[in-house]
C-alpha cells in the first residue's frame, strides 16, 4: 500500500515491542462495518482519568496520550467507543518506578517479565477492570520517534496539545480511528504559538513553534505530517462523519494553518541533505501492531 494514499483498516493500540504474555489474550482487530458493540460499560475514560489525576495529585508524572487524550482535551465531543479498548499513558524515566508502584498499590497487576526487559521503554499492566495499560517511558516510537520530554508537564492530564496531534500525524497509513482523532482534535484545540500552548483545562493549545522546529529540524518527519496534512481535507468531504458535530474550530482550515507553516518552517541542513534523497529511500518505520 502506498504510504500517501487513503485511509487503511482500523487497528488500536501502541505499536512496539510486543508482550508474549499479552499476546495470549489479544483483542480482535477491528475492521470497518464488524465492530463489536460497545457501550458505557465499555468506556475506559473514567477509569483513566481517575488514574491519571490520582497520580498528579501525588505529584507524579503520568499522562494520558492517543485517543484518550483527545477526549480530555475536546470533552464535548461524542466519544467512539470500542469493547475491549486499551488505556495509553505515557510517563519519565526519571519517574518511571514511582508510576509503577503507584500503578500496583492501585489494583494494576504488571507484566513483570516484560517490564523488566522493556521497562526503560515502555510497559504493560493490567487495570483493576481488565483493560490494558500500556505505558510509554520518554519516547514514542512508531513511524517516526517523537520525544515527550520538552512539554511533558505543560498540561495536568494529557501530554501536550502538539505532541498529542503529531502522534497521530506521525502514522504513515493513517486509518480511520486516526483520521478521526485528528480531526477531532483540530476542530477543538486552537493553534497557536508557545507562548498560549502552557495553558490548562479548556485553555489548552497546539503549540505552533514547536510543530514548526520539529518538522524544520526532520525531513522525514516533514515529508509524513505534510502528506497525512494534505489529505485531511478531502478525507473530511468524502467522510463527513470523522468530524464532531458542530465544532467550534474548523478543522480543514486548521490543517491547512499546519501546512502552510510546515512548508514556511526553517529547515536545517539535515533537513535539506536528506531531502535531496526524497521517497527514493523511505523516511519511515513500520512497527509492528502490538497485540494485547
Amino acid at each position: 500500500m502506498s504510504p500517501v494514499g487513503g485511509i487503511v483498516p482500523v487497528t488500536d493500540g501502541i505499536r512496539a515491542v510486543p508482550s508474549p504474555q499479552r499476546e495470549d489474550a489479544a483483542v480482535a482487530t477491528e475492521h470497518p462495518g464488524q465492530a463489536p458493540a460497545a457501550g458505557p460499560a465499555d468506556d475506559p475514560l473514567p477509569e483513566a482519568i481517575a488514574l491519571a489525576r490520582g497520580a498528579a495529585e501525588a505529584g507524579l508524572g503520568l499522562k494520558l496520550l492517543g485517543g484518550l487524550a483527545i477526549r480530555v482535551l475536546c470533552p464535548e465531543f461524542p466519544p467512539r467507543l470500542r469493547a475491549g479498548q486499551d488505556m495509553d499513558f505515557a510517563c519519565l524515566s526519571k519517574g518511571r518506578k514511582h508510576v509503577a508502584s503507584y500503578l500496583e498499590k492501585n489494583g494494576c497487576q504488571p507484566d513483570r517479565r516484560f517490564n523488566n526487559l522493556n521497562g526503560d521503554r515502555q510497559m504493560y499492566f493490567t487495570a483493576p477492570s481488565g483493560r490494558p495499560i500500556d505505558v510509554i517511558v520518554d519516547r514514542l516510537n512508531m513511524c517516526h520517534t517523537l520525544d515527550l520530554r520538552p512539554a511533558f508537564g505543560r498540561l495536568p492530564l494529557t501530554i501536550d496539545a502538539v505532541d498529542v496531534l503529531l502522534s497521530k500525524l506521525q502514522i504513515v497509513e493513517l486509518n480511520e480511528k486516526d483520521a478521526r482523532d485528528t480531526l477531532h482534535l483540530l476542530s477543538g484545540v486552537p493553534v497557536t504559538g508557545s507562548e498560549a500552548a502552557g495553558s490548562d483545562g479548556g485553555g489548552a493549545s497546539i503549540d505552533s513553534d514547536r510543530f514548526g522546529r520539529l518538522l524544520g529540524a526532520d525531513w522525514g518527519w516533514w515529508r509524513t505530517v505534510t502528506g497525512n496534512l494534505k489529505k485531511l481535507p478531502a478525507l473530511a468531504d468524502e467522510h463527513p462523519e470523522l468530524l464532531p458535530p458542530n465544532p467550534p474550530l474548523d478543522a480543514v482550515g486548521q490543517s491547512r494553518s499546519l501546512l502552510e507553516l510546515a512548508e514556511s518552517a526553517s529547515k536545517g541542513v539535515k533537513w535539506k541533505l536528506r531531502a535531496n534523497m526524497g521517497d527514493r529511500v523511505r523516511w519511515y518505520e513500520l512497527p509492528e501492531e502490538v497485540d494485547h
